[in-house]
């Protein structure tokens, strides 16, 4: 059994077509909770790390609606707020399951700041759309209040907000984490960390650090979390058991194990979607390009099988998949290599779940 850090998609707490309502988000996090009991049970060191783009997208919603009685706040501010208490929820129940199985592990959540460069190409290039959509009159006059940048989406409903999607270059609390992870005496303990990639912010001539209006893929946050906590497998939950080839196509197939340079070919091909699944890819090559023992891509309810061989979609070092795409059994997770950090791959936003 090894150290995993697992990805939560958006829709372990929200799914489409709902209200997004706090019962709601409640019932998805306690149906993610017994997947993620279960490995503990297994033996396997827990790390977690979430999206938030619902989250951030209802909090930016409820500034709108009450701009004019309540100063609104940037956007670092809002990704901090939403670790909080989507942490908090995942925590609470979390813990609660521990309790009732008996389990001594503690649960911890972590506010997380994730270091940006400034000269980024995507600060003079904003492209990830974030809020409602606005008339053209008033996105020019929040253009000009605010200098925020636009774009005309009419055909959906009006002008959108864009703003920065820089690649991570650090976790600034993994070393501390990392240190606690591997300390004698510490009783074990489950990490909540990194959601929605981090709070983004810069380093300032000056040395201080300082919080920017971006949003970090937390694909390509928790690829990079996970090679500084030097985890054996990074675990990417979305909401289909598999990556699918011919996705569009009236005959899609799962992809089961498969080594980095055939999943590369396909998505050198254009298979995956630059709005869905590309940047997990790009992730999970990114993990083990750096010395990762595999990277997994399923939905929750399969993620114990797959990190046993026998579900999911995974990427290993070398090795073929196994005959009709099914997954063989992974090799044992062992201790990697360190290799110094360094930004992922592009790609593509995660799209609606962040």
């Amino acid at each position: 059994m090894g150290r995993v850090v697992v990805a939560l998609g958006g829709n372990a707490l929200n799914r489409a077509g709902e209200a997004g309502t706090y019962e709601e988000t409640r019932t998805h996090v306690r149906e993610t909770v017994a997947p993620l009991l279960s490995l503990l049970k297994a033996g396997h060191q827990l790390v977690l790390t979430h999206g938030n783009g619902p989250q951030v997208g209802a909090l930016l919603l409820q500034q709108d609606a009450t701009r004019r009685e309540v100063p609104p706040l940037p956007m670092d501010v809002l990704g901090a707020m939403s670790q909080g208490w989507i942490g908090y929820l995942l925590q609470q129940e979390l813990a609660s399951a521990i309790r009732s199985s008996r389990l001594r592990h503690h649960v911890v959540t972590l506010l997380t700041r994730t270091e940006v460069s400034p000269s980024d190409p995507s600060f003079h290039h904003p492209t990830k759309p974030v809020g409602h959509f606005y008339p053209e009159n008033e996105a020019r006059l929040l253009r000009k209040q605010k200098g925020w940048t636009f774009v005309d989406d009419t055909a959906r409903g009006g002008w959108r907000r864009v703003v920065p999607s820089p690649l991570p270059r650090h976790v600034l609390e993994a070393p501390w984490l990392k240190a606690l992870l591997t300390a004698r005496g510490v009783p074990p303990f489950v990490a909540i960390l990194a959601g929605g990639g981090g709070v983004p912010v810069i380093r300032t001539a000056s040395g201080p650090w300082v919080g920017v209006e971006a949003v970090i893929d937390k694909d390509r946050s928790a690829s990079l979390l996970a090679h500084l906590l030097e985890a054996e497998t990074l675990a990417i939950v979305t909401d289909v058991p598999a990556v699918q080839l011919g996705f569009h196509t009236s005959h899609p197939r799962p992809l089961g194990r498969v080594g980095p340079p055939e999943l590369r070919r396909y998505l050198e091909s254009g298979e995956f979607g630059e709005g869905s699944m590309r940047p997990k890819v790009e992730a999970a090559l990114d993990f083990v390009s750096r010395g990762g023992a595999r990277a997994i891509i399923t939905d929750i309810r399969s993620l114990p099988e797959a990190l046993e061989g026998k579900a999911g979609t995974v990427l290993v070092p070398a090795g073929p998949r196994a005959p009709g795409g099914a997954v063989s059994r992974a090799p044992p997770a062992g201790r990697r290599a360190h290799t110094p950090p360094h930004s992922p791959g592009n790609g593509g936003s995660s799209g609606r779940h962040r």
